[in-house]
Parts: structure tokens; sequence; C-alpha cells
């Protein structure tokens, strides 16, 4: 049973068509990520489910009574006007239990001077009720759920008012999930949270009595929480059943699919044309050629209206809904089969490579007795490490622990407090930064890369284009590119660098799925060593072939990719 449908929403400023053509339905026990490109209008379909923005078409319809809980991603509006204290603003979401609690008191003062059946069975229903809605666990829920979401008892005292932008989108997330409402919307709700806490969160998520709608970028969080796909693209969504690994793997056999029937099609359509063309000069044959020439003329047509895939997927040429067709010509046919365009990924996609100019030796770092940091802040102490070549060492730990300090390190810009680092022969680093410092905010994105490396402008165009700066793009101010155009331009330069050893500060911060998958590509195809900073567990799953964790104060070494270090990390909790 759905309890939420939308049916042809869409969503125009303007002359602009943000997107169209959404058909949806929401199941009652629904596990649902919403993926798409950043600006196809994922948050914007969001408000027209809560009901915060009307739709251009089309109507959302919702059960009777239904309670929908919404996490924006930025919530920084949420509590105002609020002087709660953050504890305080979780025990209102329990006002009626705390009523009930309070009715119980009364009685038991009550019962203590007058102890007759009467209030004995009021006292026994209102206490059945009571224990029935939580009555007896809700402060417990509220310590588990601030406690998971990294709010230590330190802050339960603290004003709502005080908190930071990221603490206030996790006070209302804790309220959110204390209120069980029945469809619980969360749009990038991993986004202040750091691993320990999203890790809580999935497990809260998996058992989620509701239904759960979900926009993140976090594929690793979308394989652990949900069971459905919706892919949106700007002319609709496509559903596909499974996490988000399940869905790639469909994708691309639908990719695959939708190219092999292309090409029968074709085939089919040039046969056609060749028959018709052959026959239709010929008497004895020009009215099984006319006779052909109308039905390729209907398809030529459907395809035209439809599209080559929706054609192609129906059974009947009535499902389609076209009119009576005009017989093309001969000369007419042709150039329609020759308009008709190879299916192809809706999305545009990075095409980038990172090459290296020369191999390294086989030992690319190797450390001894290691300290980190800085002389008056000591940082962390390690294992020894030995990084061989085309390996892909992947260090994790919470935020502040020194994993960015590590990477200075190796890169010279800090010298180690105590021990070695030795590195191995032939050796050219290339360092990604997460904060991308390094490029001038003044500057067009064509002049920062002709400025790093000095080309023809045909040839900087060719190469930021397959960084999806095309056309006026290049000509933008760096300081006003958004946070994932900043990351792609600060690829694009380290791909000029033909370095083989990647050092990586969170490369994937601010790219959307398409683009993570494409630098996933790249760096599985990378011919050379690279050392990875990152809260992308899918990408370290991917990737890693050592987990350098970095907890209390020392560095530890695992040898295995991510899901094989969970598995020991778990193994030993329990």
């Amino acid at each position: 049973m759905s309890i939420l449908s939308a049916h042809d929403l869409s969503l125009s400023f303007g002359a602009t068509t943000i997107f169209s053509g959404i058909h949806i339905s929401i199941p009652a026990n629904a596990k649902i990520g919403l993926v798409g490109p950043n600006g196809v209008g994922k948050t914007s379909l969001l408000f027209i489910l809560n009901g915060l923005t009307p739709p251009s078409t089309g109507h959302v319809h919702t059960i009777s009574g239904l309670r929908i809980g919404y996490l924006h991603q930025e919530a920084m509006q949420a509590f105002a006007g609020h002087d709660n204290t953050v504890y305080s603003e979780m025990l209102t979401v329990f006002d009626e239990l705390r009523a009930m609690e309070s009715r119980l008191r009364d009685l038991e003062e009550r019962m203590a001077e007058d102890y007759s059946e009467e209030l004995l069975d009021k006292y026994g229903r209102l206490q059945a009720e009571f224990e029935h809605a939580g009555g007896y666990d809700y402060e417990l829920r509220i310590e588990q759920t601030l406690h998971g979401l990294g709010f230590d008892d330190s802050l339960h005292k603290t004003s709502l008012a005080h908190l930071s932008g990221g603490q206030k989108t996790r006070a209302l997330l804790a309220r959110l999930l204390l209120e069980q409402p029945d469809l619980l919307i969360l749009d990038e709700p991993t986004n202040h949270l750091d691993v320990e806490a999203v890790e809580w969160l999935e497990g809260r998520l998996r058992m989620w009595q509701g239904a759960l709608l979900i926009v993140s970028h976090d594929r690793y969080f979308l394989d652990r929480v949900v069971s459905t796909i919706w892919e949106m693209s700007r002319v609709g969504i496509e559903v596909y059943r499974g996490n988000y690994s399940a869905y790639a793997q469909q994708r691309q056999a639908r990719i695959e699919y939708a190219e092999k029937m292309y090409e029968q099609e074709m085939e089919r359509l040039a046969k056609e044309m060749d028959y018709i063309k052959r026959n239709i000069v010929r008497a004895s044959t020009n009215g099984m050629a006319v006779g052909r020439l109308r039905r390729l003329s209907r398809d030529l047509v459907a395809i035209q209206e439809v599209g080559l895939v929706n054609f192609l997927a129906s059974t009947q040429w009535s499902e389609l809904g076209i009119g009576g067709v005009r017989p093309f010509t001969v000369i007419e046919a042709e150039q329609a089969i020759k308009a008709i365009r190879k299916p192809t990924p809706r999305l545009p996609k990075l095409t980038m490579r990172l090459t290296t100019t020369h191999r390294s030796g086989d030992i690319v770092v190797r450390t001894r007795d290691l300290l980190v940091g800085y002389p008056e802040r000591p940082l962390f102490t390690s294992d020894d490490l030995v990084l061989l070549r085309r390996e892909c060492a992947a260090i994790i730990g919470g935020n502040g622990t020194g994993k960015t300090t590590l990477l200075r390190t190796l890169m010279g810009q800090l010298s180690p407090l105590e021990g070695h680092i030795e590195f191995g022969a032939s050796l050219k680093i290339g360092y990604f930064a997460q904060a991308h410092d390094s490029l001038n905010p003044d500057s067009t994105v064509i002049d920062e890369l002709i400025n790093h490396k000095f080309m023809r402008t045909s040839e900087a165009r060719n190469h930021l284009a397959k960084f999806l700066f095309r056309n006026e793009d290049v000509f933008k101010k760096v300081g006003m590119l958004s946070g994932g155009e900043r990351a792609k331009l600060a690829m694009a330069l380290l791909a000029l660098d033909g370095a083989n050893l990647l050092l990586l500060d969170e490369p994937t911060n601010h790219l959307d799925i398409a683009a993570q998958e494409a630098l996933q590509e790249v760096l599985e195809s990378f011919d050379g060593t690279i050392l990875l900073v990152t809260h992308d567990r899918y990408l370290v799953d991917r990737l890693a072939t050592q987990i350098w964790s970095l907890e209390d104060g020392h560095m530890r070494v695992f040898k295995g990719n991510y899901h094989a270090y969970m598995e020991m990390r778990d193994g030993v909790a329990a």
C-alpha cells in the first residue's frame, strides 16, 4: 500500500524547466535512495513532497494522517526562536508521555491516602498505556540517540542557539529519529557526521519501522540502508531494485542492453530501407515496397516521438499513443534513420585519465618509529609502515586525529617529531588538497590550468572538457566555482603532473555520485601508488590494499580492504 504517490510532477522557473515527468509511489515500509547529478532537482523534489513548494504541474497524494519528518540538507533555521537546550528539545518529543507520567504520579499520591479499587483500576490502565507507549525508556532513547549522533554529555545542556550549523542539523536529525514519523525524508544525512556516527545511523535506519526516502552521495551508506534506488534525471525517475551496488550493476546492464538493441534495430531499419529502395521502382513489387515504407514511416515517427528505447520496450504499437502517420518519402525515411542517436548514459561523465611519466621503485614509502604532529602538540605514533608500488593505503580516523598532518609530513612540509621516513627511487608526488587552497580565486578556470602547465588554448579547453568544463565554463572565476567544480579543477591540474605517487585528501568531497564513480574508475586503473585520506568508505573498499587506522593517538596497519577490516574490527569488538 502506498502512503505517498505523485503523478506528472514538474518544476519550472520561467522558461527554465528543472525537471518533468516525475511519477512515484512510496510503500509503507520502503527504503528508497534518491540519486542523480548535482543540479537535477533532488532537493526541490523533496520540498514538493513535503508540501513546502508547489509543483508547476502534477499533484502529490498522501494517505490520511501521514506523519512526515524532513531533514533539510542545511538546517541552520531549524530551531529559530527556540531557547531550549539540546536535551530539553528532545524531551518535547515526549510531551504526551510526560503528561501521562505526571498523571501517574498524581494517582500514586492519591492512592497513598485513598487506596480504592476505582483508583487502582484507573492507575493500572494508565500504567499499561504508559508502558506500551515507551514511557519507561524514553529517556534512555534520548541518551542513546544523542550519543549515537555525536552529542557528548557536555553538549546536552547547550542552548540550541549556540550550536553550529552542523550541530543544529544533527540535533534536528536526533529529534526526527525520536519522533518516528511514518515517512522519514533525509537530505544528505551523513554530511555532518563522523564515521562512527554514520555507522550508528546506518544501524538505526536498517531497523526503521516506517518508510525512508534518502538523498545521499554516500554510496556505502546507501548500500547498507536502502533496498530501492530512484535514479532522477530532468525527464523522470527510473526505479532499480536493490541497494546502490545492485543499482550500479543493473544500470550498466540496461546501458549494454540498450546499445545491443540499438545495433539490432539499426540493422533492421537498414534492411527495410534497402528493400524499399530496390523494389519501389519496380511495377511488380511497388505495392509491397509502398506498404513497407508506410510501416517504416510509422516506426520512425514513433521513434522520433518517444525515443528508441521506449519504442523498443513497447509490446504493441498502439501503446505509444501516436495517431495517424503520413508516409515518408524515401529521402525523408533515410534522413530519419540517420537522425537516430545511439543510446548513451543520460549524465555527462568525466573522461579523465591519470598517467605516470615514469615508474617508481618497488618500495615507495617506508617509516620506522614515527611520531607525527607539532612540537607543542604531538598527534600520534605509528606502526612501522611499508607501502609498495601500485598499492593503495587508506588512512581512516576521526576528525582532528592527524590524517592531513601525516600527508603534509610525507610531502616534507612538516618534519616528523621522531623516527624516520624513507622514500623509494624515482618518486614524483602529486597532491590533492582537501581545501584546494592552492587555487587562485581571482584566476579563470582556463588561466589556472595554463599557469599550472603551459599549453595552447585549444589544448587547455580539450583537457578541461574531460572534467566537464565546457563552453563558457572555462572563463568562470575560480572563486565563483562550487565545491564540486573546484574539486574537478584540482583533479584536472593533478592529471597534468604525471605523478606516480598520489596523496589524495578527501578527493570525493562535493562530487555527485556520477563523478565519484568516474574518479573511482580512474584510480582503479592508475599505474602508480595511492595514499588516500577519505570518509568515502565505498571508495576505500574498492581501492585499498592496506588500512591505516588512526585511533587513540596511534596508527595501526591492517593488510586488506575495508570490508575485511570491518569484519576484523567488529569481531574484536564482539
